[in-house]
């Protein structure tokens, strides 16, 4: 909505443009009439809309042509004052004050036009029959208004009009000579009905219409109202309701209604509430809403916004199998003015074996796009309605901002969900085939990819601990020269040769030693393709000699050629290494069910810890004297209770060993 409003008055002289200025300010028909009032401007407490607006008057005595059109081009508003008791100031209108405006207006941007016919004081009839015509005429007149500015009459419905004529216009939403309305007001309208459409059944019940009714004029309607409005629809179209709910058509038909009897401030309302701007394009600040993201940080999506994309998804997934077809997933994004998602999605993310986006691959790549191109995101959530639906301020109140890593890593914790792994390998070292054995392909299924489809992303999630994260795998173009800071920021590197091709190690070598080598990101050695005959590396040392050289974990063996879908361990494994950087993992297993894994949580359990700290509490800094140290008797006991401790410890080893 604009933020200000420009009227312009013109006309043949003594027709009292000047008269209806001064009568509005001073609420009085002034005795002396100047021959062109200053430039007023009524403040926004004062006005109807609640928006401030400049009047301007013109006199042909006092300016010249040149500051007309200079006036025109700079007006909101252009009221053309005419006496209803001149039939010469009438046949003016036509002849020469409407082709002189439309000659000095862009033609992309018009401006709407209010016929008033003043002095109606002086005559008994009216000049509408008159004026009708040269209103079916011109479709940039909004309406007609005869007035007096002797008496008052109409003086403040005058400007009211010409207010409501720039803050809610005619012309985009509707063509009289049609009769109905225009498509981009018909597709804005359906768009909107869509995201009121809460479960996706082609009609608006009760409760979604107050949903609506609320969003738009903050306050529901009765059951009475409910009903009239629904048999208004009845009364005039047969299948405007169905099931005892409002179809599209019914929708479209009330705004159409709307429109026609001048209440289409009511359309604006709903239009502007959804985000659409004068020219029906939805509003950049509502898109893209303002989010600051410091250096060093990521963005992922909330709970909020979760519980909200799963209730778009289950909307739309019609047939309940957790998946969403190509024609679910066109129905999904039908509120989108493109189809956001292309085929490489289907390789960036799970599937199910149609090669459908299931659930996990559909959140997968709303986080993927949150992490990536957090504006993007925002876009499509801006395109679903999540701050309408969602009740939020604007969606950015559905995107965290994480805090900057060099921070978790001080603290040696982190509370993201989201971990970026860049690979790494040389050509035909198997980095593709390590992304897509992450979502479940092996290489029989990997091979029907085609190469236009291909993805250089693959992200889902994996378990550690029981928590559920989001581990997400770029591959990263085999250029050594070439590496861009985004190549080389992530929270773990994966580093991928072929144990079949004796040269494959070397590039891996390499990248490590110059870029990886004195960060404090950690790093894996993946050999994969192992179920081929292993090759001796063409290097100064092995595989494994170079990751223990380095404090890197063993070289981790891997294949995709399997008849199942492969093996996520070694995910699991990445993505621990990514939340615990600081740590040097002993053990690459995170299964929970090993004797090492058991005992680790065990120890490192909280309840192990508070008994320690209070028998060290109790023993030492209570009970201990200086004479105690020196009694052999305190010795003996210490000693004791070490080998009790030691052998209820290996016990305990020795019970947990045996389901393995």
């Amino acid at each position: 909505m604009r933020k200000d409003v420009r009227i312009l008055l013109v006309g043949e002289p003594k027709v009292g443009k000047t008269s209806l200025i001064m009568s509005l300010v001073s609420e009085e028909f002034p005795e002396v009439v100047p021959y062109r009032a200053e430039e007023i401007t009524i403040p926004a407490d004062v006005t109807p809309e609640r928006v401030p607006t400049h009047i301007v008057d013109y006199s042909e005595a006092e300016q010249t042509d040149e500051q007309l059109f200079q006036e025109i081009s700079k007006a909101n508003v252009i009221c053309i004052v005419y006496s209803v008791n001149s039939k010469k100031s009438i046949e003016k209108v036509t002849s020469h004050w409407i082709p002189l405006i439309i000659e000095n207006t862009d033609k992309d941007s018009r401006v709407p036009l209010i016929l008033v016919g003043n002095k109606s004081d002086l005559v008994e009839h009216s000049s509408m029959e008159t004026i009708l015509p040269i209103m079916n005429q011109y479709s940039e007149i909004e309406t007609c208004v005869e007035c007096s500015a002797k008496n008052l009459k109409n003086i403040s419905e005058l400007f009211y009009y010409a207010q409501k004529a720039v803050l809610h216009p005619t012309g985009p939403l509707y063509c009289p000579e049609k009769k109905n309305m225009k498509l981009l007001c018909v597709k804005a309208l359906t768009r909107i009905f869509k995201i009121s459409d809460l479960d996706n059944d082609g009609i608006l019940n009760d409760h979604e219409l107050n949903f609506f009714q609320r969003t738009c004029f903050n306050t529901p309607l009765e059951p009475q109202a409910l009903e009239d409005v629904k048999n208004v629809v009845r009364k005039n179209m047969s299948d405007g309701v169905c099931d005892n709910g409002l179809t599209l058509k019914g929708f479209l038909f009330l705004h159409t209604l709307f429109i026609q009897r001048g209440r289409h401030e009511t359309t604006w309302t709903v239009l502007r509430r959804f985000g659409y701007d004068d020219d029906l394009e939805l509003n950049q600040d509502y898109l893209f809403p303002s989010l600051k993201i410091p250096p060093d940080c990521t963005t992922e999506l909330n709970h909020n916004a979760y519980l909200f994309l799963q209730s778009v998804f289950d909307k739309h997934d019609k047939d309940r199998d957790c998946a969403l077809s190509p024609e679910e997933l066109r129905d999904l994004f039908d509120v989108f003015p493109y189809m956001p998602w292309g085929p490489d999605v289907n390789n960036t993310v799970c599937t199910n074996e149609q090669g459908w986006i299931t659930y996990q691959g559909y959140l997968s790549q709303w986080t993927l796009t949150t992490y990536l191109d957090v504006q993007r995101c925002l876009e499509y959530l801006g395109y679903l309605g999540y701050s309408i639906v969602a009740e939020q301020e604007s969606q950015a109140a559905g995107v965290t901002v994480t805090r900057a890593k060099k921070i978790d890593l001080q603290k040696k914790q982190t509370q993201r969900s989201v971990f970026r792994c860049n690979v790494f390998g040389d050509i035909g070292s198997g980095k593709s085939g390590f992304l897509q054995a992450f979502l479940g392909s092996n290489l029989m299924r990997q091979k029907t990819i085609k190469e236009e489809h291909r993805s250089y992303y693959a992200i889902s999630t994996t378990y550690v601990y029981g928590q559920e994260k989001y581990l997400l795998l770029h591959e990263v173009f085999p250029d050594f020269d070439y590496l861009s800071d985004a190549d080389l920021a992530c929270d773990i590197v994966c580093l991928v040769y072929d144990v079949s091709n004796p040269y494959s190690f070397e590039y891996c070598a390499k990248v490590f030693k110059q870029y990886f080598m004195d960060s404090k990101t950690p790093c894996m050695m993946i050999a994969a393709k192992s179920d081929l005959q292993e090759a001796k590396q063409m290097y100064s040392c092995t595989p494994l000699e170079f990751c223990r050289r380095h404090k890197m974990p063993p070289p981790q063996y891997f294949t995709c050629n399997t008849t199942a879908a492969p093996s996520r361990d070694i995910y699991t494994k990445l993505t621990t290494m990514a939340m615990y950087p600081h740590a040097r993992l002993r053990c690459m297993c995170t299964c929970n069910r090993c004797t090492f894994c058991l005992c680790q949580n065990f120890l490192n359990s909280e309840l192990l810890q508070t008994v320690r700290a209070k028998l060290y509490a109790v023993v030492l800094r209570r009970h201990v004297s200086q004479a105690d140290l020196r009694s052999s008797t305190f010795w003996l006991k210490a000693s004791v209770g070490a080998t009790v401790f030691a052998v209820l410890g290996f016990a305990m080893y020795r019970v947990l060993l045996k389901p393995r």
